[in-house]
């Protein structure tokens, strides 16, 4: 598995960047839906909404057209920091004394705080 710098229920920013979206939708902040780690994508909530024409189904007896979300490149997207603002991502490890054993966590570079909950 890739280590992301992004994870599912994460808050990012649209960089200024981004290509192939509508215009009106960089510099966007939404929250994470999906990650798709094989691909480099993610699913970010109410950004690169397209319409999807179904057949009739179960679950829509009539068909029709769908609005959803579609995946975007992940390096079009950065975390945001406690102020609001984008920013990189480091690593730390963090040592449990008791124990002796630790983790790594994401480290915003803006701020220096924890990114993992």
């Amino acid at each position: 598995m890739k280590k992301l710098h992004i994870k599912k229920g994460d808050t990012v920013a649209l960089t200024k960047s981004i290509t192939g979206i509508n215009p009106r939708e960089k510099g966007f902040a939404g929250r994470v839906l999906k990650v798709y780690p094989k691909t480099d994508r993610v699913v970010v909530e109410g950004v690169n909404v397209r319409i999807r024409h179904t057949k009739p189904n179960q679950t829509n007896p009539n068909g029709g057209r769908i609005e959803r979300e579609f995946p975007i490149h992940i390096s079009n997207v950065m975390p945001v920091d406690a102020d609001g603002n984008p920013t990189r991502v480091g690593r730390k490890r963090i040592e449990d004394p008791e124990t002796g054993k630790g983790h790594w966590v994401r480290v915003a570079k803006t701020t220096g705080e924890e990114l993992d909950r």
